[in-house]
């Protein structure tokens, strides 16, 4: 299948997040288990992932000037995809400039004016990808939900610390809020670091007194940064695309001098008892993220949040970014269900 293999090629440049330039010392695992109970599409791509893994070519160094040439090198890799994306969706993506924060402004066919929008943050470790890069996941909920998506373009670690990094997402609810959005209409949604950035997003908004949104959307979400959980160890030779070797790395960039597990980059540790959002949380059975899904989904349940968590089979890291498999058409269903039965 064309299409297909013209996908995997970003599932392993972009959504697997896997490495192409991996130093030859790295030991790469030659064959993942492929199950028999996910999608054919789904089991042709796990049969083709090689062992690298995500990371594998962050520079050991916090060198801003290495860290620059990492991420020119996976925005190339994005740019097909991008393209692609935005004529499969048939959106419109416009750059904007949000509270002094670059974002893109992702419009389903035939839209008019909402209230109802939802914010993106997207994924990438903190430190490399971009609100274009993510565009195949932003154009799909945009897609899915009928509704626009605000994608935030945030400054990437090193360069800026996850102080920073929250702070300009705080800064675009703000202005989305001058421009006449009530929270109520807003959800919020993100993959990988970009779901532990949702989360830190509304620990931040609550604990400002500025309120809530309306839901949030954890795709795989990064919420402890350290390698605590089961799964980070259970799974980590069956997990295809993630390792904590390059997350490790990623991590520490982010959080700078803070200890990895500090709440305020590791929102898995905040204080839930003072109120949470709606929260759908959606994960695989194949990523080492698991167990911090999981954990955050007791951590909210036994603080009253009524949180949900959606399952995958046989699911790798960041699966709806091929989001033409079964299993993704699915997952964005329930993401736009989600989200409408909570806001106004």
């Amino acid at each position: 299948m064309h299409r297909g293999r013209a996908f995997y090629v970003t599932v392993v440049a972009v959504c697997a997040l896997c490495s192409m330039c991996a130093a030859a010392t790295v030991q790469l695992v030659q064959h993942f288990y492929v199950p028999d109970t996910v999608s054919p599409p789904a089991q042709r791509i796990l049969r083709e992932f090689n062992g690298e893994r995500f990371g594998d070519d962050f520079p050991a160094s916090q060198s801003l000037a290495a860290w620059k040439r990492i991420q020119a090198l996976y925005t190339r890799r994005a740019a097909r995809r991008i393209r692609e994306a935005i004529g499969e969706y048939g959106v419109t993506v416009a750059p904007l400039l949000l509270g002094g924060v670059p974002v893109l402004d992702v419009r389903p066919h035939g839209w008019t004016r909402d209230r109802r929008i939802i914010v993106y943050a997207h994924g990438g470790a903190y430190v490399v990808l971009s609100a274009g890069g993510d565009i195949p996941i932003a154009a799909a909920l945009s897609a899915a939900s009928d509704e626009r998506v605000i994608s935030i373009d945030y400054t990437l670690a090193p360069e800026a610390r996850w102080n920073t990094i929250q702070q300009q997402v705080l800064s675009v609810f703000i202005a989305l809020r001058k421009s006449g959005y009530a929270l109520r209409d807003i959800a919020m949604a993100g993959d990988s670091a970009g779901g532990g950035l949702t989360v830190s997003t509304v620990l931040n908004l609550r604990d400002r007194g500025l309120g809530m949104p309306a839901a949030a959307v954890l795709l795989s979400p990064w919420v402890d940064l350290t390698d605590r959980g089961d799964t980070m160890t259970t799974l980590a030779s069956a997990d295809p695309s993630l390792s904590y070797k390059g997350l490790s790395i990623a991590a520490r960039a982010y959080a700078g001098s803070l200890p990895l597990d500090d709440p305020r980059v590791s929102p898995l540790y905040a204080n839930f008892s003072k109120g949470f959002c709606p929260t759908l949380i959606q994960e695989g059975t194949k990523t080492i993220f698991l167990s911090g899904s999981v954990r955050l989904y007791r951590a909210l349940d036994a603080a009253g949040a009524h949180p949900v968590l959606d399952m995958y089979e046989g699911m790798w890291h960041d699966f709806q970014f091929v989001s033409w498999l079964p299993e993704s058409r699915t997952a964005f269903a329930k993401m736009a269900a989600f989200i409408h039965a909570h806001q106004r």
